[in-house]
């Protein structure tokens, strides 16, 4: 009974193991390719499995995961790029600002506008004040 959960532990943590390992990024993967771990995980299930597990930690540790900031292809600050996969689930940061108020670039445009009309409504009332004044001068 206990070899036989001890072979299905084993069994579930290489399968888990191989599914991540395929699903992963290469900047993930320790600087191996994907044909490599598979390999590995396969000839080696138990060592190969925690060899995956340890390397995929660090890896998100070190800020080179897709869930770390700055994890972009140019490298830190930079949004990261899109995925053609599907996301795997996991706690992750919006990639820019949520809402048109959260985008400081978004609020400096508005304030720059709001400015700008009232720059121009100043100038209208001005010239139209300047037409009244010039206007009653020449009925006199």
């Amino acid at each position: 009974m206990r070899n036989i959960l001890l072979i299905l532990v084993i069994v579930g943590l290489m399968a888990y193991a191989l599914a991540d390992v395929w699903g992963s990024d290469e900047d993930e993967r320790g600087g191996l390719p994907r044909w490599l771990w598979v390999l590995l995980i396969v000839l080696l299930p138990l060592l190969g499995a925690i060899s995956w597990i340890v390397v995929r930690v660090a890896a998100r540790r070190s800020g080179k995961g897709p869930s770390a900031p700055g994890s972009g292809p140019s490298g830190g600050g930079s949004r990261p790029t899109p995925s053609p996969r599907s996301p795997r689930p996991g706690p992750r940061r919006p990639a820019g600002p949520v809402a048109p108020d959260d985008d400081p670039e978004f609020l400096w445009r508005l304030e720059q506008e709001k400015r700008k009309r009232e720059r121009e409504a100043r100038g209208t009332r001005d010239a139209k004040d300047d037409d009244a004044e010039n206007g009653s001068a020449h009925t006199d």
